[in-house]
């Protein structure tokens, strides 16, 4: 069931026949639509990974289908469009408006299944390059070669090729979305979407919309559900979610169903849930944050995180790791870690765990001088480490914790505008975020990213 899904557009039953016949040999999974408004109806149904697209069709021809859909959707679905008298200026239109390629009929089956490929594979490459952009310091897997860590690395990989929910939990910092990723790919679905959804980091107002989807008219927004179609979605501090949004998703797991919003018809669910949280489960329950029928619901395989403070001993391992990554990937100079240096490291006690030690080596590497970091900068280092409480920060800790997110957001999005000239498509890479979703971000903080950098914001 976690084939890719082709959508065929096309008058001609023979065609839409003998597509789909050559597409099913090939183990995709081929829904065909005779005309526009079948194919509006099997594209609202469904995110499609590929649409195979006619352009001379009776209703509404495929340019005019294609002009509606790049312009009233966010969704960067590859679209191949196939003719039997198109013109060059009719493949240079397409093109324009976003068509991956343009492929002749009477079709070729070669031409077609080497199209089909290399657009799925753009596709996914394109998604994988989100995340990597986001986040240079993706680890392949928990580094690590403590009894702890091997232990968990078994366990995850026992509990990756099924497909139950799961629930991790562990502190900030202590690696969960590695676990995660991890986790995906040693998975059935590891050649499908792993998609994050920072719980935490969703608007208030649009949450649901976020996380399920929206439909307006012709306009179809898919959430982070659809996106992660066919793979496992990441919902990263599940505790932080809206009370009633966690209801909706609660109905959807149980369902394998559900509405977007605005939506009248139910969208099947074929993603892997895996959630995390640093909070106390127990408490969050109990305190009422997290509805304990969800709870019961995710938490079929749960997965502990330790702490860094529990496996000291693999800090030389993050560390080298650490060193080579951002000497390959930033072009940082190689520094070498004393044997007094490590020691002192793996005495501290790390309350912000590998994410701290990865800052901590990062800032080393950018600040230090020398072949060599010895036990001194290690200690004026993490002396450093530790920010003064201001009078900003203290205030924000009256707040309410929903004002003081977004008075952190604010800020945080007005600063990276700033450093990046307004570029949004820069801040969404530097942010983590989805280009889409910063935009709806952004308009829900009242944030306009010329006005940042005029200085004219208020």
């Amino acid at each position: 069931m976690n084939q890719e899904f082709i959508l065929v557009v096309d008058d001609e039953p023979d065609i839409c026949s003998l597509v789909k016949e050559i597409l099913d040999d090939e183990g995709y999974d081929v829904v065909v639509a005779e005309n526009a408004h079948a194919a509006r109806e099997a594209r609202r149904a469904r995110k499609p990974d590929l649409i195979l697209l006619d352009i001379w069709m009776p209703d509404t021809d495929g340019i005019t289908l294609l002009k509606e859909w790049s312009e009233n959707s966010d969704q960067e679905t590859p679209v191949i469009m196939m003719s039997g008298h198109g013109s060059v200026e009719t493949a240079v239109e397409a093109t324009r408006l976003g068509a991956y390629d343009f492929i002749e009929k009477p079709l070729s089956t070669a031409k077609l299944l080497l199209t089909v490929r290399r657009a799925l594979e753009t596709a996914h490459l394109r998604q994988e390059n989100v995340g990597l952009q986001r986040d240079v310091q993706a680890v392949s897997e928990p580094v690590g070669r403590s009894q702890l860590m091997q232990t968990l690395r078994d366990q995850i990989k026992r509990v990756a090729p099924h497909d139950t929910p799961v629930l991790i939990k562990g502190e900030s910092g202590a690696g969960k979305e590695v676990i995660a990723r991890y986790m995906h790919e040693h998975s059935a679905r590891k050649s499908r979407p792993f998609v994050r959804a920072p719980v935490a980091g969703l608007s208030n107002a649009n949450s649901a919309a976020e996380l399920f989807g929206v439909e307006d008219g012709e306009h179809i927004h898919y959430g982070f559900l659809e996106e992660a179609n066919g793979g496992t979605l990441f919902l990263e501090d599940i505790a932080d979610m809206e009370l009633g949004v966690q209801a909706r998703l609660l109905g959807a797991i149980q369902h394998q169903s559900f509405l977007r919003v605005d939506g009248v018809e139910p969208v099947g669910l074929n993603v892997r849930i895996v959630a995390a949280t640093r909070q106390d489960v127990a408490a969050a329950v109990e305190g009422g944050s997290l509805r304990e029928d969800l709870f019961y619901h995710l938490n079929v395989v749960p997965i502990e995180v330790p702490p860094l403070r529990e496996h000291r001993e693999d800090i030389p391992d993050l560390v080298e790791y650490y060193v080579d990554m951002f000497a390959n990937k930033e072009n940082l100079p190689y520094r070498r870690f004393t044997v007094g240096a490590i020691n002192r490291l793996r005495n501290h006690a790390w309350p912000g765990n590998i994410r701290e030690l990865k800052n901590l080596v990062q800032r080393l590497l950018i600040l230090g001088a020398g072949d060599d970091v010895d036990v001194d900068e290690i200690d004026v280092a993490l002396s450093s480490a530790t920010p003064a409480r201001g009078a900003d920060e203290i205030g924000s800790l009256d707040l309410p914790l929903k004002v003081a997110r977004e008075k952190f957001e604010r800020g945080y999005l007005e600063h990276q505008l700033r450093l990046a000239g307004g570029n949004v498509s820069q801040v969404a890479t530097r942010a983590g975020l989805e280009r889409t979703h910063l935009y709806r971000k952004l308009k829900s903080l009242g944030i306009d990213p010329k006005a940042v950098v005029s200085g004219d914001d208020t």
